[in-house]
């Protein structure tokens, strides 16, 4: 499976960590000191993160906490953002939406019946029997198994051009309480799409980028860590602080399997694109790959711009790489998240 293109979309107005701090303050949500205290922490200290894109015209609609608004949202801006994005990427490729052959579309923050494939094959004028499927439930890690899927497609024949979508409406699951793992998700996350189109065939210019291996591992023993949860109509993001330190026990395991089967060593690979979790997470992983701050710069890069973008992330992280001239040879990407599931690709870079 090869890469052909790569678009990605947020949305217009982006907000910095102060000026969320600020709306927040002047909002006067009835929270316990304990919750300010944590929300100052993050919103003004060093998290790493100087802004996120959210879709909102101003912020004070962050505030509109009841279950018809967040779900209007979704329906309102995510079949928008995913259609931007899989343009960008069709764009790019200088490719026909008529020639793709499957479109595969990733997200978690809201559900629509008919998915988001539906709306995507109407808005880029898809073929009638181009194969659609909307996946769910996968997470921030969803992007790793939806180019799983579409390497499965081109594998088989019965593709040879697919369109992966993930879309991620964070604004949609995102509201205040004195729960920390809701009031840290309020502060990490943003919203953003990327798309990327994949081909049987390597692309006729540009840098080749081939997927060799994908490993997978998911732990249903840490399910609870990590997962949305719907409470009085709304999704939850149930975030423990054990997260950063399961990723760190995970994801070397599922990198060494991949350079197993690859015939590698660590010292072997030349870029490290990780899903940029956040601070506590890039840190973890870091210390427990052996890695070097430098070695983070893509994830540091995606993080400090647009926050955690949810499975649309790595993505983000792998324009960053391809936009910043990243060396050849191969590189590592790892997603992960709900489930506890934690995925990695081998890619060959030229």
């Amino acid at each position: 499976m090869f890469l052909a293109s790569l678009g990605v979309a947020v949305p217009d107005r982006s907000f910095t960590q102060e000026e969320c701090w600020q709306a927040l303050q002047a909002a006067g949500l009835p929270l316990r000191e304990r919750s300010w205290m944590l929300l100052r922490k993050i919103l003004r200290g060093d998290s790493w993160i100087e802004r996120r894109h959210f879709s909102y015209g101003a912020l004070a609609e962050a505030f509109q906490l009841h279950p018809d608004a967040l779900h209007q949202r979704f329906r309102h801006h995510a079949p928008r953002l995913a259609t931007t994005a899989a343009r960008a990427a069709l764009d790019s490729a200088g490719l026909a939406a008529c020639k793709v052959d499957a479109v595969v579309v990733s997200t978690c923050t809201g559900y629509l019946c008919p998915g988001l494939t539906s709306y995507l094959s109407e808005t880029l004028g898809l073929r009638s029997n181009a194969a659609a499927f909307d996946l769910v439930g996968h997470g921030c890690a969803a992007a790793i198994p939806n180019w799983q899927a579409a390497d499965a497609l081109l594998a088989s024949g019965r593709a040879r051009r697919v369109l992966s979508v993930c879309i991620e409406l964070s604004t949609a699951a995102m509201y205040l309480d004195d729960d920390p793992g809701v009031l840290v998700s309020a502060c990490l996350f943003g919203d953003g799409a990327a798309a990327l189109v994949f081909s049987a065939d390597p692309p006729a210019r540009g840098r080749r980028l081939r997927w060799r291996h994908i490993e997978n591992a998911t732990l249903p023993v840490h399910r609870e860590l990590l997962r949305f949860e719907q409470r009085a109509g709304m999704l939850r993001n149930i975030l423990s602080i054990a997260v950063p330190a399961v990723a760190a026990q995970t994801a070397p395991a599922v990198l060494d399997a991949a350079l197993a089967r690859a015939g590698l060593r660590r010292d072997q690979i030349t870029g490290w694109l990780l899903h940029p979790g956040g601070k506590a997470v890039l840190v973890a992983l870091r210390d427990a790959l052996q890695l070097t701050d430098a070695d983070l710069g893509w994830s540091r890069s995606v993080l400090r711009d647009y926050g955690n973008l949810s499975s649309a992330s790595l993505g983000f992280v792998l324009r960053a790489a391809l936009a910043g001239g990243a060396p050849g040879g191969h590189w590592w990407l790892s997603s992960f998240g709900a489930g506890f599931a934690c995925h990695g690709a081998l890619v060959e870079a030229e």
